[in-house]
């Protein structure tokens, strides 16, 4: 009796007692435009320092005591990249040259193999603050 009683209860509690219904969710499709919105914001966020500057990379081509060396230094590339921003700086006790303003490391990648065809010293991918305007700049203060 016991069996029976313990076979028709499995056979009561079945696959199908426990199946998932389809559930339907309606849903306004501004939601979608609003999560692009807070995605893209996200993501441009991620470049920033606190102090509201762009992160980015630049390629380092000297470090040296002299500034003479330094300056012939950035000379060179500015003479063959007129279009290209190149940086001198002091940090006691160095000079340091860096060129560039890129977002990514792929482009900094790219202009180092043409940086390496005038330029003979070693040259590295640098992360920097860099100067950057973006292209869809809208103040966080606006109003529609």
């Amino acid at each position: 009796m016991m069996k029976w009683i313990l076979v028709c209860l499995l056979l009561g509690f079945s696959p199908q007692c426990f199946a998932a219904d389809t559930i339907i969710v309606h849903k306004d499709p501004r939601l979608d435009t609003l999560a692009a919105k807070q995605a893209e914001i996200n993501a441009s966020s991620l470049r920033l320092t606190p102090d509201g500057h762009y992160k980015g990379f630049r390629l380092l081509i000297m470090t040296t005591h002299s500034r003479a060396e330094a300056t012939k230094a950035r000379e060179i590339v500015l003479q063959n990249f007129p279009y290209q921003r190149a940086y001198l700086s002091y940090l006691s006790p160095y000079f340091r040259v860096k060129v560039g303003n890129f977002t990514s490391k792929e482009d900094a990648e790219n202009f180092k193999d043409e940086l390496a065809k005038v330029y003979d010293g070693g040259i590295y991918i640098v992360e920097d603050i860099i100067e950057y305007v973006p292209d869809t700049y809208t103040p966080a203060t606006a109003t529609q």
